[in-house]
């Protein structure tokens, strides 16, 4: 009885050191990667919560807002190419300056202000968790492939769209360098294919005059907001020529913005719209080219890039 009792205690001591110990892996077979929880993996969920939505409003209308108005002294134009639209829409913009998501955003009417999402690089806004925590809450971000299509993240935001979110996104994919725009990706007009949402062309003006790319000087100036006619996906258009017209919608109001509305109208008409993305020549050439309003802004962005040549770019 007692070698029993003897053999009971030795085995309930080898059950909890057993418990106690690190389990050990069988030779030969790799350990599983783990999970990954930032870039276009990271979960916003949380950021859609009604106390945090209600957070957000707060600090959009009574911070964002107001100082909005007083640095950048926004204009907004073509506010009334928003009203035929039922349901969400995707806003598809130009991308000069980290102030372009929240001007634009705290710019919109207030219904659709609190019921959009912004479409984030998820490389460069997701690579730290206090960043993606801060831009998540923020502007209710969410991660998105800007080098291509990512099934991850378009099934994200196509989910959210479809649930009646309405997205913002910049089709470049990152900020203007020398001033002129570049080539729109296929992001925006994938998404509004697939969930049948009409685009809404922006074109934002004045933001890299406060702070540019690679710039960390802030000047107070004016902006300008510039909102188009929604443009719908035609049939049998692929996700490309939609994305080409999306970007000459955009080259249309920013020959707008320099000119006048009835003179970019007729240029636009006729196909001689400027092109958005400059001349294909040096780097001096299509300075010269660039508009006066922009031109003093890449003068003073270049000088700016030799005294700080540690800048980070996205």
């Amino acid at each position: 009885m007692t070698r029993r009792v003897r053999g009971a205690a030795a085995l309930g001591r080898e059950g909890l050191r057993f418990l106690a110990e690190k389990p050990t892996r069988p030779g030969g077979l790799l350990a599983p990667l783990p999970k990954h929880k930032l870039g276009v993996d990271y979960d916003t969920s949380w950021a859609r919560r009604y106390p945090v939505r209600l957070a957000r409003a707060v600090v959009l209308d009574d911070i964002t807002r107001p100082i909005a108005r007083v640095v950048l002294s926004p204009r907004v134009i073509g506010l009334e190419h928003l009203d035929p639209v039922q349901g969400p829409m995707i806003l598809a913009a130009n991308h000069a300056s980290h102030l372009d998501t929240g001007l634009l955003l705290s710019s919109l009417p207030v219904a659709l202000r609190h019921h959009t999402i912004v479409a984030a690089a998820a490389d460069y806004f997701f690579d730290r968790h206090w960043k993606a925590a801060f831009w998540s809450f923020g502007l209710g971000a969410i991660p998105m492939e800007r080098s291509k299509v990512n099934r991850r993240s378009a099934d994200l935001a196509a989910g959210l769209v479809n649930d009646g979110w309405s997205l913002i996104i910049f089709p470049e994919g990152g900020r203007t360098a020398d001033g002129w725009g570049r080539e729109f990706k296929g992001g925006a007009s994938y998404l509004a294919k697939r969930c049948g949402v009409p685009v809404i062309p922006v074109h934002i003006r004045g933001t890299r005059a406060v702070l540019a790319k690679s710039s960390s000087r802030f000047r107070p100036g004016a902006t300008e907001i510039r909102l188009g006619d929604a443009l719908i996906a035609r049939e049998h258009e692929d996700a490309r020529k939609f994305a080409a017209r999306i970007e000459q919608a955009v080259a249309a109001l920013a020959d707008e913005a320099e000119s006048d509305w009835w003179s970019a109208r007729r240029r636009a008409a006729a196909g001689t719209t400027p092109p958005f993305r400059g001349p294909e020549a040096s780097a001096w050439r299509r300075e010269w080219a660039l508009p006066d309003s922009a031109r003093k802004d890449q003068r003073a962005t270049r000088e700016h890039r030799k005294r700080q040549p540690w800048s980070r770019d996205d």
